[in-house]
């Protein structure tokens, strides 16, 4: 209870409003049309075409169980107010699926959809919350498989772009690419002039890997500032800023590198400096 009254209403306000934008950029732009695009929205779009059962239905059933997953690892707002957008975005999704296309023209139902969708999840990145767990499952995934977490997006949006076009043909394919890079493109447009990036403290005795390896992986830079001895290790203590989109994948870089890592909140005031500590 006391989590939900820390949110503020405009948060809710723009969360609502981002996921509405999304669900009308998937149900009356792509969806009519046989476009996909990326994430845990494209995957449950193909598993829509292949069983026409309804969009929303697979939206809250693939993205709910890694939020659970993760629970532990995020901010408790963060996860309120992503459960909140994926539900009104699979809500949305039901409602709006009688309707019929706006646009005949696949090409501009791609771009238009493409840019809808991406406008509505940066505006609930924005306010705090997320429309798509792909990231999660990638960092879930990363703990179990040896594989950087960047390759493992990257081999989940290929396959699902390579199985819209064997299941819905080269046309869709190419139409969902572009919707896809517009969506990507279209994510940044709520984000500017935002503070989108906060600072992380990283306890390690493997501080040097993880400094190269957040460097070379996410172009990412770490500052030492203090450190410890700890039986024959030096335990440092890395300072990282990090934006809200890449930080499941700084996580499961840093797990990657050192299991025992722990990883905190960094948060500085005039008066004191504190840190808020979250599991590894």
């Amino acid at each position: 209870m006391e989590v939900l009254k820390k949110i503020k209403i405009s948060k809710i306000v723009g969360i609502i409003t981002g996921a509405i934008l999304a669900a009308v950029g998937l149900e009356l732009f792509l969806m009519p049309h046989g476009i996909v695009v990326g994430g845990m929205t494209g995957l449950s779009a193909l598993m829509s075409f292949y069983t026409e059962m309804r969009l929303g239905l697979f939206l809250f059933m693939l993205n709910i169980p890694f939020i659970v997953l993760q629970y532990r690892y995020i901010r408790t707002s963060f996860n309120l107010l992503t459960i909140l957008a994926i539900l009104v975005l699979s809500t949305g999704t039901i409602l709006l699926h009688p309707f019929p296309a706006l646009f005949d023209s696949p090409i501009a139902a791609a771009m238009s959809g493409g840019i809808s969708l991406g406008l509505g999840i940066g505006l609930v990145i924005r306010f705090g919350g997320h429309l798509d767990t792909a990231e999660k499952a990638v960092a879930w995934i990363n703990f179990k498989l040896p594989l950087p977490a960047e390759w493992l997006m990257l081999i989940l949006n290929c396959s699902i772009l390579i199985f819209a076009g064997f299941f819905l043909g080269l046309e869709q394919a190419i139409y969902s690419i572009i919707a896809y890079f517009l969506a990507f493109e279209g994510i940044k447009l709520p984000l500017r002039h935002f503070r989108v990036a906060r600072t992380l403290c990283i306890v390690s005795d493997k501080s040097n890997d993880i400094a190269n390896e957040l460097r070379q992986r996410l172009d990412l830079a770490c500052t030492p500032i203090s450190s410890k001895i700890r039986g024959d290790a030096e335990i440092v203590t890395l300072l990282c800023k990090v934006r809200h989109w890449e930080e499941l994948r700084l996580r499961a870089i840093v797990q990657e590198i050192d299991k025992e890592a722990d990883i905190a909140l960094y948060q500085y005031n005039a008066n004191e400096t504190t840190s808020t500590t979250s599991p590894h």
